[in-house]
């Protein structure tokens, strides 16, 4: 398996195309934060020159961050996959080849993640001084959409390497985790038991953490953690099975 992530790391080191997205991830970043702080310094009464709405794209850009989970992780799960069968003919088990690519993309994703969340510290507490301080409910938020990310990024792992196509994986992540919560409200609002079961989509629980954190009250969401998690190692294990036993052409 070492020889394996060496050379899956010595090609997703060559995918300039990938790295061109984090550069730009956090030039985006920088000319938002200075964005903001020129408007505030040259325009009376500009309400967005805050810590508050600086840190909030991050807390309630739940879409844009699920796109670059799809960016990173395609980065040896999209086209690269057309070496499978080689890989496989040379000895390589399938085990091995799922878990080095998704320890590499997701070892590059939080590389990525803890870059874009000392940029945005950084340039938060530096040119917002004069706003109430958001920093705290900033990093607890994060803290609690770090499991639910998790889950979406080992289910778009799984479908990929079972090469369900890019639209396909789109839409299930959007369905998942920007509307499970309205459609199983829909279904079970009427079933006594099962009424509430909305309140543990990840969808929920990321509006409900945004909520928070506009109050500037974010607390601990152990009920993330569990689902984030849950979620996680049941994606995985249907996955990895559905791939072990999947035809490679």
């Amino acid at each position: 398996m070492i020889n394996y992530l060496k050379s899956e790391r010595y090609r997703l080191t060559r995918k300039t195309g990938l790295h061109l997205t984090s550069l730009l991830v956090c030039g985006l970043i920088i000319v938002f934060g200075f964005t903001l702080y020129f408007f505030g310094q040259n325009e009376v009464n500009f309400p967005y020159a805050t810590s508050y709405f600086f840190y909030s794209n991050i807390v309630n850009g739940g879409v844009l961050i699920f796109i670059i989970v799809i960016l990173i992780n395609s980065a040896l799960t999209g086209k690269d996959l057309s070496t499978l069968k080689q890989s496989v003919s040379f000895g390589i088990s399938r085990s091995t080849i799922f878990w080095s690519k998704l320890i590499l993309t997701f070892m590059y994703f939080l590389l990525l993640c803890l870059i874009g969340m000392i940029l945005m510290g950084a340039l938060g507490e530096t040119l917002f001084t004069d706003s109430e301080p958001y920093l705290n409910s900033f990093l607890l938020a994060s803290v609690n959409m770090f499991p639910i990310v998790l889950s979406a990024f080992m289910l778009v792992h799984v479908l990929q390497m079972n090469r369900i196509g890019t639209i396909y994986t789109i839409i299930t992540i959007i369905v998942i985790y920007t509307m499970s919560d309205g459609i199983m409200n829909l279904m079970f609002r009427l079933v006594g038991p099962l009424d509430e079961l909305y309140k543990w989509t990840p969808s929920f629980l990321l509006n409900e953490n945004a909520l928070s954190y506009t109050e500037n009250a974010v607390t601990f969401s152990w009920e993330s953690w569990l689902v984030g998690i849950g979620l996680s190692i049941i994606f995985l294990a249907i996955g990895l099975w559905q791939f072990n036993k999947k035809d490679i052409d």
